[in-house]
């Protein structure tokens, strides 16, 4: 698990279209501060189906940046 407070744009010379997988979220107060945490439970085909794969956090910092890539590239 990682809580994420910074993306940095990354060009990659090779982009691929990963498989679709199941994933949740949920938000959270700590000390005060919200988080929200996505889960992933990746294939359908693997040993132990609806098990976390990964989990990655955001506090308000990361979702800030997070909206503003999101915006950008969707134009919401």
């Amino acid at each position: 698990m990682a809580l994420i407070r910074n993306l940095e744009e990354r060009r990659m010379e090779r982009n691929s279209l990963h498989e679709e997988i199941s994933a949740s979220y949920t938000v959270f107060e700590r000390d005060g501060r919200t988080f929200i945490q996505i889960n992933s439970y990746g294939r359908k085909t693997r040993e132990f189906q609806g098990k976390t794969s990964q989990s990655i956090q955001l506090d308000r910092v990361g979702a800030e940046q997070l909206h503003k890539i999101l915006s950008d590239a969707f134009g919401f």
